[in-house]
């Protein structure tokens, strides 16, 4: 059937993590909205090059680490591995969401179009830093801190240097918790020549370079507000991602990742949802 076809996709491009990176592309179009008008064809066009692009770069992560997944009891399951969907078909899924990425940047103005190729560039080269650089962490920062410098460009026209804070935000963000992600296959990696943090400094060393990445991106946030002239709303929205960044590291410790899942899935969206709905009602509220 269709739809469990579409399903079937869905669970392997993760789809779902979608609420990851899309709230602080609009939290950047939000910002962008302070100086700029902002139309409904713009949020359409930003939305459908964010899903684009990381359906794309989902789909050629799970091409490259077949694999490897296929070899790691955790990930073998799969869609990809199982054989539930063909390598060819995966191919024809990147296709498909690439050329949507580049036509939501024609869509949007000159710059975007031009940049929608980098764009790509960055998310496909993470999958490979993995095979040779245990900083492989901030590679899928980088790939994400692209969201809301696409959206802001696609609002203003220009990349300026005022939206470098929240993308630098976002990076260790993301980094942060993917090297929380990668401790529970820290013994697979070790074994199977996987580089990552935890596998260069052990679960230990990883949950803190994780606390301090976390810590460094709040302050990025706090420094956002003030570049930007954001007021209460925003503060408040502030306090609460800074609580719940405390919260999902008391979920982990070093001896027990029994609820990784928890703080991967739950806390983080909830902190990207709520940057995204405080800062936007800090910008509506003046």
């Amino acid at each position: 059937m269709l739809v469990e076809r579409i399903v079937t996709y869905g669970r392997m491009i993760k789809f779902s993590h979608s609420v990851f990176a899309l709230p602080f592309a609009f939290s950047g179009a939000a910002l962008a909205a302070l100086e700029f008008d902002v139309s409904p064809t713009q949020v359409f066009w930003i939305a459908v090059a964010m899903v684009g692009a990381r359906s794309a770069a989902m789909g050629f992560n799970r091409l490259v680490d077949r694999d490897t997944d296929a070899a790691n009891p955790r990930t073998a399951a799969r869609e990809l591995p199982s054989g539930r969907i063909s390598p060819g078909a995966v191919r024809g899924l990147i296709a498909i969401s690439s050329a949507a990425l580049i036509l939501a940047a024609w869509k949007l103005n000159p710059l975007c179009f031009a940049l929608s190729p980098v764009a790509l560039c960055i998310v496909f080269f993470y999958s490979y830093t993995k095979r040779f650089t245990w900083t492989t962490q901030f590679f899928l920062g980088l790939a994400l801190s692209v969201a809301p410098i696409g959206a802001w460009i696609a609002i203003t026209g220009s990349l300026d240097p005022e939206i470098l804070l929240l993308a630098s935000a976002v990076l260790a963000w993301v980094s942060g918790f993917d090297i929380i992600y990668a401790c529970q296959d820290l013994a697979f990696d070790r074994g199977h020549g996987i580089y990552s943090i935890p596998q260069r400094f052990g679960a230990r060393g990883g949950l803190v370079v994780a606390r301090v990445l976390h810590a460094v991106s709040f302050l990025l946030m706090a420094m956002v507000g003030v570049r930007f002239g954001l007021g209460v709303v925003y503060a408040i929205g502030l306090a609460v991602v800074g609580g719940l960044i405390i919260y999902e590291h008391s979920l982990v410790k070093p001896d027990d990742f029994s609820k990784l899942g928890v703080a991967f899935m739950n806390v983080n969206a909830a902190i990207s949802t709520v940057y995204f709905a405080f800062t936007l009602g800090d910008v509506l509220w003046r």
